[in-house]
């Protein structure tokens, strides 16, 4: 049987999602690969959301940052990746 999580480990596994989300968002400014890490940090950034409308969370700053890295490092990478699968595809239109 599985015992009921403390308040202080849930607090330390907020704060720990917190930081993952900054370290995922930042991952996902890489080119190409970034989109699946800017998913992971949006899943991260979520789940500590969750957590905070019961708790204080002192890495709040860490988890908006990284979300935010998330959101333009997604929507970065997924115009120039549209962009290069359409060249690809369709070529440079000059015959």
């Amino acid at each position: 049987m599985k015992a009921a999580a403390t308040i202080p480990a849930q607090k330390i596994r907020m704060m720990k999602l917190s930081m993952l989300s900054l370290t995922l968002g930042l991952l996902g400014l890489l080119p190409f690969i970034g989109l699946f890490f800017a998913a992971g940090a949006g899943w991260a950034s979520g789940q500590a959301r969750l957590q905070e409308k019961i708790f204080w969370n002192p890495a709040k700053p860490q988890r908006i940052l990284g979300f935010t890295c998330a959101i333009i490092g997604a929507l970065l990478w997924t115009f120039v990746d549209v962009f290069v699968a359409y060249r690809i595809v369709y070529g440079s239109g000059q015959s």
